[in-house]
């Protein structure tokens, strides 16, 4: 089933609920993570992977030593869709248990 894509109003309303996430080019929901050592950081990573798998909807990680950069879009849907809102969160919990 194809996720639909959110109407600005939508992607406006869901930002306001997820903390320290920013829109990029009008598609991409992106997220900086920075831990005190970089084995924290992979533990995150770690935890980002669980969290994708189950949801069936994997970002673009970077890992800059200490930083992890998730960056993310619904291919399918042409943009950002619930999906994205709900990855970030996961994510955010995440980061909560493995690096917070």
């Amino acid at each position: 089933m194809k996720a639909l894509k959110l109407t600005e109003a939508e992607i406006e309303q869901e930002l306001e609920k997820i903390e320290g996430w920013k829109r990029e080019d009008g598609k991409w929901l992106v997220k900086k993570y920075r831990f005190p050592t970089f084995p924290e950081g992979i533990l995150f990573v770690n935890g980002v992977a669980e969290a994708s798998e189950r949801l069936n909807h994997h970002p673009f990680i970077s890992i800059d030593y200490k930083m992890v950069t998730l960056r993310m879009t619904t291919w399918r849907s042409g943009g950002l869709t619930e999906l994205d809102f709900q990855a970030a969160a996961a994510f955010d919990l995440a980061y909560m248990r493995n690096g917070a």
